[in-house]
């Protein structure tokens, strides 16, 4: 006999042997021994997920003699003819190359016969979808009324494309993907009867590669055990699956990671070097992304990510150095990346362009891009790579003075033509790279350095008493720091009206508003107050409320009043 592939070799015969699809399961075997069998029946769901098994093992079942379980028996003259592919009470239709309405005609004048060996006559129509309008319209009547001895069951991977007047004369059943640890079940239980030898790493590779489908992972169970003579190991089904070595998979993946661009397209082109497609490889750095991702976030990670100890151990040390938000921009740059190469003359173009943009974050506005940048930059400060730098203290009234005398030297002598004429020269406008090799970010020798964020995280104190000028400005200033901040946005409001003037200096706030002047008192707002006028250098402050109807005379008057207290002052 010709060798028969796993997934025939080992296709259910009986209801217990099929593959979760429990739900299904049960109704069907409830309608068989209640005797309510239906006259159509609509099989749905995606490839590999049992439609087409179910349906014989059902056909098998409710012409079955002695029924173990509501599953056929497999040892009455019904199962023995129905085993037999010649019998015709069970006729399976491959829709996709009779899809056309004589098909459906000669169909329907058929359908009248009775059947042979059991009880029913069950038609499976697979691929139903594939059926011309005419071929629906044709067999449309049979489906609402047909023979008492006759069964349809329609299978078909998109049930969308099915029209609504067939579909309302069917039961439908949607068949769902298989989870992986059922895969991995299978496909184990297949190498055990089979004899193979195999490392529980390999048989979840196999199952992740079937994607949910029991069909698919047991062809790929077959391939891989055609390419070991041996036992089965991890890297053999990465063999047999084309993926690129997954050491070099996550060294690329570290290397974008640590926005190492240059190192970044190094491990690429050496991956794509061993004839590796560039499809491969992005679908290779997702699969690997989504498994850093686990392993960040989830901590059960070692059960989900089941890898040889060594890859998880490399996986696990390069997701401790990054965050989510990076992972999470790199997979979407990436996932983009995949969509593209459809409509991409030279994917290896796509693929270094996806790269660029992920290992430099400087050069891209996204929003999670700007947030990994500055979480890097504050793992940097507290590791230790930057130093924040305290304000200087205040300076003496003499060094005061010097700096005023560097800052405003005196003017040079006159000087002759050639001189002015070298001032009017271009300046050499060339940038020096910085240290790390990107002349981007270097500023020219000659170019004064902006201080950074992490030098001003201490703001300076003004030094020594207020001027006049400065006084001027404090009102100015504190409202333009209440604005700054979200919080301080009902504070802000308050504060827009108010009146202020300085008596020394203490800087008195006046107000007509009784229930302004209790909100700012309140003790939360005055210290927040007293705060932000101690940065512009005011030590002292008051809130004060105006009566209505004061004029600047009466206030000059109770000026004069409060500076000479126990003096009579006599007004004409």
């Amino acid at each position: 006999m010709a060798y028969l592939a796993f997934y025939r070799t080992f296709r259910p015969t009986t209801f217990e042997e099929v593959v979760r699809q429990e739900h299904i399961v049960r109704i069907l075997k409830n309608q068989i021994e209640s005797g309510k069998i239906g006259h159509a029946y609509l099989f749905c769901g995606p490839r590999g997920t049992g439609k087409t098994t179910l349906a014989k093992i059902f056909a098998r079942a409710i012409n079955c003699e002695h029924p173990v379980d509501s599953s056929p028996c497999g040892k009455c003259a019904a199962c023995k003819a129905l085993a037999d592919g010649s019998n015709m009470d069970v006729l399976e239709i491959d829709a996709a190359s009779n899809n056309g309405v004589d098909e459906m005609r000669d169909l329907r004048e058929k359908v009248q016969y009775p059947p042979v060996a059991g009880k029913y006559k069950v038609y499976i129509i697979d691929e139903v979808h594939m059926l011309s309008p005419s071929a629906f319209n044709a067999v449309l009547k049979t489906l609402e009324e047909p023979p008492r001895h006759a069964v349809f069951v329609l299978a078909t991977t998109e049930p969308q494309k099915i029209p609504a007047t067939i579909m309302s004369r069917c039961m439908r059943f949607d068949f769902k993907l298989i989870p992986q640890k059922d895969l991995e079940e299978l496909v184990r239980s297949v190498f055990i009867k089979t004899g193979k030898e195999f490392e529980d790493e390999a048989v979840s590779a196999i199952a992740r590669a079937g994607a949910g489908s029991a069909r698919d992972s047991l062809s790929i169970a077959d391939m891989c055990a055609s390419y070991s003579n041996g036992k089965l190991t991890y890297a053999d089904v990465s063999a047999v699956l084309g993926s690129a070595d997954s050491l070099k998979i996550a060294s690329l993946c570290e290397s974008i990671l640590n926005e190492d661009a240059a190192s970044a397209i190094t491990a690429s082109e050496e991956i794509l070097s061993t004839g590796k497609s560039v499809g491969v490889l992005i679908k290779d750095l997702l699969a690997l992304l989504n498994n850093l991702t686990v392993i960040k976030v989830c901590r059960s990670a070692r059960e989900i990510v089941n890898i040889p100890e060594e890859n998880y151990s490399r996986l696990e040390a390069i997701a401790s150095k990054c965050d989510g938000h990076k992972l999470l921009r790199v997979s979407e740059i990436l996932a983009k990346a995949e969509t593209d190469m459809r409509y991409s003359a030279n994917g290896r173009i796509t693929l270094e362009t996806a790269i660029y943009k992920c290992a430099m974050p400087q050069a891209d506005y996204n929003l999670d891009a700007l947030i990994g940048k500055i979480n890097s930059l504050e793992k940097k400060l507290a590791d230790g790579e930057y130093k924040i730098y305290a304000a200087p203290a205040a300076a003496t009234a003499a060094e005061q003075t010097k700096r005023e005398k560097d800052d405003n030297p005196p003017s040079p002598p006159e000087r002759g033509p050639s001189a002015r004429q070298a001032e009017t020269l271009p300046r050499d406008t060339s940038f020096e790279r910085d240290e790390a090799g990107d002349p981007f970010s270097a500023p020219r020798k000659d170019e004064p350095v902006q201080p950074s964020l992490w030098e001003n995280a201490v703001p300076e104190k003004p030094v020594g008493n207020l001027s006049v000028r400065d006084k001027n400005a404090v009102f100015a200033k504190f409202i333009k720091s209440l604005r700054t901040t979200r919080k301080n946005a009902v504070l802000f409001t308050l504060c827009m009206d108010l009146e202020c003037d300085f008596e020394g200096e203490k800087l008195v706030f006046f107000t007509h508003s009784e229930a302004v002047y209790k909100a700012l008192n309140r003790t939360d707002n005055a210290k927040y107050i007293s705060e932000c006028l101690a940065e512009l250098g005011v030590s002292e402050h008051e809130v004060r409320l105006k009566q209505k109807g004061e004029s600047q005379f009466d206030k000059s008057l109770n000026e004069l009043k409060e500076n000479f207290n126990g003096i009579d002052i006599d007004i004409k």
